[in-house]
């Protein structure tokens, strides 16, 4: 046998050997077809295929990250957004991710963009808005439900931006000044209303008493004398001077 004859001979079998030899990752496995019938899914390590009788086709077992292109969605009061998430799933059975589905990304894709567009077209706006972890867990649980027989498990489904049309972010903003201007006011009110029973009891406390009225009035004194370069007018109450009227009248008889 010539040399190249040989050379032939020894490249066939690095074609055959590189075929029927296969090494598989850790987070990688291989789905065997033989002659068309499923064997089953192989590995990790390395993988002994019969050349043209078996064929593999390999699948990735890690978390696939999938954004969901925003979406136009009418909310169930009639409010147009536009609305985007993301979408965490992985492969946990490869037998089925590869049989059941003809493209499993592109099925959990469809999916996840159709029941995006159900579920927030049933909620309000205030609702989409506020409540979105709750939001969240139901489009989890209806989406994984519907990938289970492909082998799919969808383990986070997060909405990250609601695009709101101008006018009605306008209209948000308004209603928020308006809500702010009211707590506003509601707080002032209660300062005003406190203030006035704190006075109510001072007032009831100084009516009760016969001199603290007139601690009052020498305290009131006593603060406004501060000032020196000013000329006070200060109304002198008669019960101040009832003392002295009765030290008078008491002496003349």
């Amino acid at each position: 046998m010539s040399l190249a004859g040989i050379g032939i001979i020894i490249f066939l079998l690095l074609i055959i050997l590189s075929n029927a030899i296969k090494v598989l990752r850790e987070y990688e496995r291989g789905v065997i077809f033989r002659l068309g019938r499923l064997i089953g899914a192989k590995g990790p390590g390395i993988i002994l295929l019969i050349p043209i009788v078996d064929r593999m086709i390999r699948v990735d077992l890690r978390t696939i990250t999938f954004d969901v292109p925003p979406q136009d969605v009418i909310t169930r009061d009639n409010v147009s957004v536009k609305v985007n998430a993301v979408v965490y799933f992985r492969v946990m059975d490869p037998n089925k991710a590869i049989v059941a589905v003809a493209n499993f990304f592109e099925a959990t894709s469809q999916i996840a963009q159709t029941t995006l567009r159900s579920v927030l077209g049933q909620v309000d706006l205030d609702e989409l808005l506020s409540n979105r972890e709750k939001i969240n867990q139901e489009l989890q649980k209806i989406i994984d439900h519907q990938t289970e027989p492909w082998g799919i498990k969808v383990s986070v489904v997060e909405v990250k931006n609601v695009d709101l049309p101008p006018e009605m972010t306008r209209a948000i903003a308004r209603q928020a000044e308006a809500e702010r201007e009211r707590r506003s006011k509601i707080i002032h009110a209660e300062g005003e209303f406190q203030a006035s029973k704190k006075l109510a009891e001072a007032a009831h406390v100084i009516s009760s008493e016969a001199g603290a009225l007139q601690l009052r009035y020498m305290q009131t004194l006593t603060e406004i004398s501060v000032n020196k370069g000013s000329t006070i007018i200060f109304p002198m109450p008669i019960d101040l001077l009832e003392p002295l009227i009765k030290k008078i009248a008491s002496d003349k008889t």
